[in-house]
């Protein structure tokens, strides 16, 4: 394949990546917010399909078009701002993936809350969704530094 084209769906795959998980969080938090549960509902039934639809493919071709990628530039995975992208990539995703089971376990509390006429949210909900939010900071700012590690490649 053309080094070009694959470094265009590796930018544009990050960039889905990115931009899914920032905006299905921002409106996941904002409802959860609002305590309306026919909202949380309706917002955590589309966020885990957007997961599910964009953030999951993009999530699994970014290492193999960036290894593929470092591979063609002659690039050596080291200590070097490849090796910090990886780590810092290795560790958004070992937060993703519980912040994953947690929204898919919140949506089901959610939908059978709304099913039911329910004007609250289970105990357990709301526990979820702390631990939903702090998984999300290490995540996404891990995120906002292999952005710009593929940007900058400063070492």
């Amino acid at each position: 394949m053309d080094y070009l084209i694959i470094k265009t769906l590796h930018i544009l795959s990050a960039t889905l990546m990115f931009g899914t998980g920032f905006g299905t969080a921002f409106y996941m938090f904002f409802s959860n917010r609002s305590k309306n549960v026919q909202a949380i509902a309706v917002v955590t039934r589309w966020v885990a399909k957007a997961d599910w639809w964009f953030t999951t493919p993009a999530v699994i071709f970014q290492p193999l078009s960036g290894i593929w990628l470092m591979h063609q530039a002659g690039w050596a995975i080291g200590w070097n701002w490849v090796g910090l992208t990886l780590l810092l990539y290795t560790m958004a995703g070992l937060c993703w993936l519980p912040v994953v089971w947690l929204q898919l376990r919140m949506r089901d509390m959610a939908q059978i809350a709304a099913a039911a006429g329910v004007t609250h949210l289970p105990a357990r909900y709301w526990r979820f969704e702390r631990w939903w939010t702090v998984l999300g900071f290490p995540a996404f700012g891990g995120l906002l530094v292999v952005y710009w590690l593929m940007v900058a490649k400063p070492f």
